[in-house]
């Protein structure tokens, strides 16, 4: 007899509806058969659904079954097919009987026949209800990922016996209640802007970038307080939008990193260490995977001690940083990974890191400093839209501004990057996939971002005086911007074009 159960298979970020077709004959040697491109977790399925299926309570088949996994030209990989499997044979071999033809069925079954967690359930449900699939029956474990989705209903399974007593009428389970938005919060952070003393420029760039999503070079000696930046620009980012939110917990479920949570409601963000491999950064595999580059969409990626990145990794952020995503091809074809990042770069100002220093002396020769400097390319620090010097805060200066009520917190910095990041999302919300002002190209500059006469002299000495590429100058337009944004006025000034030049590496016009 034949069968058919629809399951999915995740390619990427989307996925795809699979039909997994059972066939059982008497005719033959007893034997069990998996066909469709499976990967070795797929193949290894045939001993877990045999003994899952028999501490069921249900009887294995001994004919011959053969199980296909179509589209056949689609690479199936992981153990989400276990449940559809074992459904198919249970179905095939007339020990269940149902009428059940509009739904869509996910897990990895255990010996004793209970379900795991898996990946990327959050795209399968999506793409069920692209495809008007009524119901999606996935492992209990993941039922508050899956509830995310409306429009479909969602059961929570958690075992093989409780699936056949449902669908044979002895019991029933309970849809999963949708989840509540409202109930849910970001708040809570483990860095905060009040805890930084000192620093004023650093935390004003900050709060620029933030509210523009412009990427950020932190260049200063060792114990300066980079790190402590990086790690709480989170803090003063605004909360994603339930669409990114979405966005991020596709890209965290098919990497199995949700950690039971249901929604990612914090902006990711990541710090890799410098001895990270390509695959590491950008993504890649047999079966691609996402990077961290892809890890931290729409949130934050740190790369501390930047210089010591190997060159070729750090060369391959290039496009990335430019288009907002990246594409990984492979044999079997191309997998596009969303890599829409704020890169925040720390590095000291030479290998021992006292450059500068007035407190300590640099033991560096010219040519190590030289070559340090050098490991970094000039095209790769054009891509990065403010650089910004960390000096040491001096004791005396920590001291003094030790009390509390001195330094703005991060909810009070939130606030005013809330409402620039509101003026960008309504001045461009006519422009397709552009949400701030680091992601306009040459023609959202023009039409946004006009100059008075005044700003244009000032931007031509500019670029005469500082070596300004075309690359930087239209980075210095986009941080007046966002200069002007924050301060809530329509048109560009003379004194944010001033403010915007300050954040151009010294090395422009040296």
């Amino acid at each position: 007899m034949l069968s058919k159960v629809v399951s999915a298979a995740v390619v990427g970020l989307s996925a795809t509806p699979v039909d997994v077709e059972v066939d059982i004959s008497s005719q033959g040697l007893p034997s069990f058969t998996i066909v469709g491109l499976p990967d070795k977790a797929v193949e290894e399925a045939k001993e877990r659904v045999r003994s899952a299926i028999k501490n069921t309570g249900a009887d294995f088949p001994a004919r011959r079954i053969t199980v296909n996994l179509a589209p056949a030209d689609l690479p199936k990989e992981g153990p989400s097919y276990d449940l559809p499997i074992a459904l198919g044979i249970l179905i095939a071999s007339e020990q269940l009987k149902t009428d059940d033809k509009n739904s869509l069925f996910l897990g990895e079954l255990s010996l004793d026949g209970n379900l795991r967690h898996i990946n990327g359930v959050l795209s399968c449900v999506l793409m069920a209800r692209e495809k008007k699939i009524k119901s999606v029956f996935v492992p209990s474990i993941n039922a508050k990922e899956a509830s995310v989705v409306k429009g479909v209903d969602i059961y929570p399974i958690s075992s093989l016996f409780e699936l056949f007593n449902h669908l044979s009428g002895r019991s029933e389970v309970k849809k999963q209640k949708p989840m509540a938005l409202d109930r849910l919060s970001d708040e809570n952070f483990e860095f905060d802007m009040k805890e930084i003393r000192g620093q004023e420029q650093a935390k004003r760039a900050f709060e620029i970038a933030a509210a523009g999503s412009h990427n950020i070079l932190l260049k200063g000696p060792p114990g300066a307080g980079k790190t402590l930046l990086a790690r709480t620009l989170p803090s003063i980012l605004p909360r994603p939008t339930f669409d990114e939110a979405i966005e991020i917990t596709k890209i965290y479920s098919i990497s199995g990193l949700l950690d039971g949570e249901n929604l990612v409601l914090k902006r990711p963000f990541r710090a890799p260490h410098h001895t990270t491999s390509y695959i590491g950064l950008i993504g890649g595999g047999a079966f691609p995977k996402p990077g961290d580059i892809s890890l931290a969409h729409r949130g934050v990626l740190f790369l501390d001690e930047f210089p010591e990145f190997p060159r070729h990794v750090l060369e391959a952020l290039r496009q990335p940083m430019e288009d907002g995503f990246v594409t990984v091809s492979r044999a079997r074809g191309r997998i596009t990974f969303p890599s829409k990042f704020m890169l925040v770069a720390a590095q000291n100002p030479c290998p021992c890191g006292f450059l500068g220093d007035p407190q300590n002396e640099c033991t560096c020769t010219p040519s190590q400093i030289l070559r340090y400097q050098k490991r970094v390319s000039g095209p790769m620090l054009d891509r990065i839209d403010i650089h910004l010097e960390v000096p040491a805060v001096k004791l005396e200066k920590l001291v003094a501004e030790g009390g509390e009520g001195h330094e703005e917190d991060s909810k009070t910095v939130r606030r005013h990057v809330q409402k620039a990041r509101d003026i960008q999302t309504k001045r461009l919300s006519k422009e397709r996939k552009i949400l701030t002002n680091s992601e306009m190209g040459n023609k959202e500059i023009k039409k946004y971002c006009s100059l008075s006469k005044e700003c244009m002299d000032l931007l031509k000495l500019a670029v005469s005086r500082m070596k300004l590429s075309a690359r930087s100058y239209n980075r210095v337009i986009k941080i007046s911007r966002t200069i002007a944004d924050l301060e809530g006025v329509s048109d560009i000034k003379p004194n944010h074009i001033a403010e915007a030049l300050q954040y151009r590496p010294r090395l422009d016009y040296v």
